[in-house]
């Protein structure tokens, strides 16, 4: 009777494992293994700047992963690894005592052959049939392949928390270190996490993992891979536990953000995000650094100027003990550090003393009336030195609650000197590309990321005003124009019968100028100047050759284009500007130098295509006038580089767009400051007041160890002594002289005999207009 239940018995498991089996997934799955992995960026000296990933996974090879932390794993997670076939039958009937104890799956015993199988096979489902399908596929595993290989795909495929998937990401995250960088102590933590890795966090629950920690070394001490005096070691290890690093907002995100939109449009999702990319891109950090830090204080001074737009709130008396102690709270893990701002509370106002006393949580700090007195009411139409403020008590009030600077902390361990804070509203972009080879070297797209993705740089078109202006005075030197070409700067009224409409373009300041060489007229920005160009050559020919320099936007089709009515995006003008730098050819901007598969195959490198657009010596004569905008013109404070430079600066109407774009040999970079609702940047807040500074900070700052290099002069460019009133060629009575380039066959063979205007200004005017 016995022996027949037994067979009855054993058909019946004959017959599970037949009904079980028969549409079990392939093992052979693993042997090619390719999971999901990190894509990752890297700047042009090679740092990581990015990832981009579904699963943060980095796979490493079993050589790479210390003995030390395969022995805690397997001490931790399953001791007789190397005895058992896949399956652990002693763990199982351990596993499921508990489990009829307690009612209920408590318990799995798995080995981690068969977590290998549950990861990569099976659903996670918690069932009986489950776990018998996963009992039968670790044993044909177990039997297939090595317990190194096995070893392998589990320490590569677990997932130890906070998005960190195998034990090369996991050291990165808690430790910031590689894997094989880690120590016993660090070894016995990551064992600890597979069991439940939020709940032995070592970033949340420090106390649970370190006793997670102790619980892994003893079994490796049990199990006989480490000796006592090892344990006492390791426990004693304090642990230096890193903040995962987000390195895509810390390092330059605007510009990495580019790329990841351009990567999965032209390559997919799945390659962006799980078929481990190295994409190499032409960013240099320290560079980028250097353009957020000045945008930062641009705006701030441009912000300063503005005035002060009062406090974020005001709180009654009762209020602002519990708005310090919700401050309290914050600074439990954003400790007050030099440099920072933050929220506070003014408790005390004494003008007397010119002082403020601001409550920080449990610490105070004092603002003195000088790091106060910029903060005059907001009034765009009254220039910065007018209002000061004399007083304290003219801007704050007890019970304001402010935004503020720690400047310096004193003596007494709780009290700071501050200084009144104010986020600027204003926004500004920033590109720079290297010369020759089109590199985009920075990329800002705004002041702060992490409140605004929007990159003005690219997305953003707007009003370039007087910086367009190059584009049609190199126009004008492939028509005919020398730098010598005089133009009467006088009225002029264009009339729109059809629509009633009158336009009376002026210059800056509203004066006219009469008789001015074509070198002056763009130095000093003439508006009017401009507009007889433009319409001596024509708007459609001026077109055309915007298209040549790079420029894509949609140009309208009247004379305000002389004026830069029409939008563009900073990077399309940096470029443009960088055909005169790069004596005439025209290099696509480039992001990215290479694009590497998971197997280091090259998907693309970079291979800059250069067309000559305008001839060389079209070029350096731009440049030569470029030279002047800053030497004699609206971009004088420029000459504080002290190299070579060439430059323009562009205010639109209304004070809505500042610009600066300006070249040296070496690089060509460009500013845009504005609000993006497009309203008024205030008086005076021209592109050499507003965007320039910027523009020269960053310069300095990015050349302060580079040569001083000129701009070489090509062949075809002659230099000729002229009149420097009428451009013609001196009379030995002629009272001023001067030096001008110019190209071969076009220098004036006239002396100062003035000739014809080149526009007849009595019949100036557009009739369609």
């Amino acid at each position: 009777m016995a022996l027949i239940l037994m067979l009855i018995g054993m058909a019946g498991m004959v017959g599970i494992y037949l009904y079980l089996s028969d549409d079990l997934p392939k093992i052979t799955s693993l042997t090619d293994y390719h999971p999901s992995i990190i894509t990752t960026v890297y700047s042009d000296d090679n740092r990581k700047i990015a990832e981009f990933y579904k699963e943060r996974r980095i796979v490493v090879p079993l050589s790479d992963i210390p003995l030390q932390l395969q022995q805690a794993f397997i001490a931790a997670e399953d001791a007789r690894f190397y005895k058992h076939r896949g399956i652990d039958f002693f763990s199982i009937i351990r596993a499921f005592i508990k489990n009829l104890e307690a009612g209920t799956i408590v318990q799995g015993g798995s080995t981690i052959t068969q977590q290998v199988t549950k990861s990569f096979l099976l659903t996670p489902e918690r069932s009986y049939e489950r776990k018998i399908k996963e009992a039968i596929l670790a044993y044909r595993i177990d039997k297939a392949f090595s317990k190194q290989e096995i070893l392998y795909l589990y320490l590569n495929q677990i997932y130890l928390g906070h998005g960190a998937y195998g034990v090369e990401a996991a050291a990165e995250n808690y430790f910031g270190k590689t894997v094989s960088e880690l120590n016993l102590a660090e070894c016995a933590i990551l064992a600890g996490l597979p069991q439940a890795p939020s709940r032995y966090s070592p970033f949340r629950y420090p106390e649970r993992a370190k006793q997670r920690q102790i619980y892994v070394l003893n079994r490796m001490l049990a199990d006989g891979f480490i000796n006592n005096q090892e344990v006492s070691e390791a426990i004693d290890v304090k642990m230096d536990i890193k903040p995962r690093r987000n390195w895509y907002i810390e390092e330059v995100p605007i510009y990495t953000e580019h790329i990841r939109r351009y990567v999965e449009k032209k390559y997919g999702a799945d390659a962006l995000y799980s078929q481990g990319l190295k994409i190499y891109a032409a960013v240099n950090i320290e560079m980028q650094k250097a353009a957020r830090k000045e945008i930062e204080k641009g705006l701030t001074d441009l912000d300063r100027r503005q005035g002060y737009r009062g406090p974020e709130e005001h709180l009654s008396p009762e209020e602002i003990e519990s708005f310090s102690d919700e401050l309290q709270a914050a600074f439990t893990d954003n400790p007050l550090i030099e440099g920072m701002s933050t929220k506070g509370v003014v408790i005390d106002v004494d003008d007397s003393a010119g002082t403020a006393t601001v409550r920080l949580g449990d610490a105070r700090g004092i603002i003195s009336l000088e790091d106060i007195r910029w903060a005059r009411k907001p009034n765009i139409n009254v220039a910065y030195y007018q209002a000061r403020v004399r007083k304290v008590s003219q801007v704050l009030k007890i019970g304001d609650v402010i935004l503020v600077k720690l400047i310096k902390k004193q003596t007494s361990d709780d009290m700071w000197d501050l200084s009144l804070d104010q986020n600027p509203e204003t926004q500004s972009a920033l590109v720079c590309i290297e010369a020759e080879t089109g590199l985009v070297k920075v990329m800002v797209g705004g002041r702060d990321f992490t409140e605004s993705q929007f990159n003005r740089a690219i997305q953003s078109r707007r009003q370039p005003g007087s910086a367009f202006k190059p584009i049609i005075y190199s126009a004008a030197l492939d028509n005919g124009y020398t730098a010598a070409t005089e133009i009467i700067d006088s009225p002029i009224v264009f009339k729109d019968q059809v629509n009633d409409f009158t336009w009376k373009p002026k210059n800056y300041g509203k004066k006219f100028y009469g008789p001015t060489l074509l070198r002056e007229a763009l130095a000093k920005s003439r508006n009017v100047v401009t507009i007889k160009i433009l319409q001596d050559i024509g708007i459609d020919a001026c077109i055309d050759y915007a298209r040549k320099l790079g420029i894509t936007s949609e140009l309208t089709r009247d004379l305000s284009l002389a004026l830069g009515s029409s939008g563009v995006s900073l990077l399309e003008l940096v470029n443009a500007y960088a055909v005169f730098a790069n004596k005439g050819y025209l290099v696509e901007p480039a992001f990215i130098t290479k694009i590497e598969d998971r197997y280091g195959n090259i998907l693309e490198e970079m291979n800059p295509a250069r067309k000559r657009v305008v001839d060389k010596s079209t070029a350096y004569i731009m440049t030569s006038l470029l030279k002047s905008v800053v030497k004699d013109g609206t971009a004088r404070r420029i000459k504080a580089l002290n190299r070579p430079v060439a430059g323009k600066t562009g205010t639109t109407n209304d004070l809505q767009d500042a610009w600066f774009l300006g070249y040296t040999p070496d690089y060509i970079s460009g500013v845009w400051v504005g609000y993006d609702n497009g309203r008024p940047l205030g008086k005076g807040e021209t592109g050499s007041r507003t965007a320039s500074p910027i523009w020269l900070g960053f310069m300095q700052d990015i050349l302060k160890d580079k040569p001083v290099r000129e701009f070489p002069v090509p062949e075809g460019v002659v230099f000729s002594k002229i009149d420097a009133q009428t451009g013609l060629l001196p009379i030995p009575e002629s009272k001023q002289t001067i030096f001008e380039c110019f190209k071969e066959g076009t220098v004036p063979t006239e002396y100062t005999k003035k000739p014809d205007s080149i526009v007849d200004t009595e019949s100036f005017f557009k009739s369609d207009m």
